[in-house]
């Protein structure tokens, strides 16, 4: 039995003899130091095998941050951007406003300046309503009975006569457009009282064409001469321009001048016109200044 455990002993002596220069190599690189710097041999070793770990780590983990950054700050961007879009617009809308108030308040100043030019009352008055048919060319103002308008009553702005009242309520007044109206109104080219040119002026149903008729053909009439209203027919007071003469078909002996106007109201432009005020004077009875009026009316009566 001795000698077998001696044999064993010398069989284990090799492995026993491995692991302990194995311990004495591990607490020799343990304790090993740099020449340079005194470091620990061991945790140069483990600190270059952590750091190659890492590195890949480290690189995702930055790429990552970096994206998620750029992610972050694009949407920053967006919503900055959403926010300069709205004030740009917000910008926009503030800037219509201030030029409509502007035009606005020029219009309205033209119309003051038109009530101080014109010897009649004017109302300034709205157009809040249009009515673009072939038949029924009309304009809606917000000015009615209740301000004192009634029917027939002229329609002007800066330009010029623009047309008259043909039906009112309460509160508003439909407009009839000199262009559209067939009832003539009396016209006088050159200043009234001077010129001999005179004729009635009605609509043609063409857009923003008047015609005047009944001038005689040894009148002389010049294109770009200007139409006035001649008050004769009791409708408009006499005095406010029509128009600008832009073609003459010349008449025969028989035959009177056929002469185009071109209204000086710009109908397609305008938001604000001016209602006058104005009453037409009575006209006389012409019948009791007849011969035998007096008669006819006793007669008239015992019947």
């Amino acid at each position: 039995m001795a000698e077998r455990s001696q044999k064993e002993v010398w069989r284990l002596a090799p492995w026993l003899m491995i692991v302990l220069l194995l311990v004495n190599f591990v607490l020799m690189a343990l304790d090993a130091r740099e020449t340079n710097t005194q470091q620990l041999v061991i945790r140069v070793w483990f600190q270059t095998i952590a750091d190659f770990a890492q590195s890949p780590v480290t690189t995702v983990s930055s790429a990552l941050t970096n994206y998620l950054q750029s992610f972050s700050s694009l949407r920053t961007a967006q919503t900055d951007n959403d926010v300069l879009k709205q004030r740009v617009q917000e910008l926009e809308v503030e800037v219509q406003r201030k030029e409509d108030l502007t035009s606005e308040n020029e219009r309205l100043k033209s119309l003051l300046e038109l009530k101080e030019q014109t010897k009649y009352r004017i109302l300034p008055a709205q157009i809040i309503g249009r009515d673009p048919s072939v038949w029924f060319n009309t304009l809606i103002i917000d000015r009615g009975s209740l301000d004192g308008v009634k029917l027939n009553m002229p329609i002007i702005n800066k330009g010029g006569l623009v047309g008259r009242v043909e039906a009112v309520s309460p509160l508003t007044a439909q407009i009839r457009l000199i262009t559209k109206d067939k009832a003539s109104q009396g016209g006088v080219i050159g200043e009234l009282g001077s010129s001999n040119a005179i004729g009635p002026v009605s609509g043609t149903g063409k857009k923003e064409i008047l015609e005047m008729g009944y001038v005689p053909s040894d009148v002389e009439v010049k294109v770009g001469e200007t139409v006035y209203t001649s008050g004769q027919e009791g409708m408009y007071p006499a005095g406010l321009k029509i128009g600008e003469v832009i073609e003459v078909r010349p008449g025969a002996a028989t035959v009177p001048h056929q002469i185009f106007i071109r209204p000086s109201a710009n109908f397609s432009a305008m938001q604000e016109v001016a209602v006058v005020l104005y009453k037409p004077p009575a006209r006389p009875e012409y019948d009791k200044f007849l011969p035998n009026a007096d008669k006819k009316e006793k007669g008239a009566n015992k019947k």
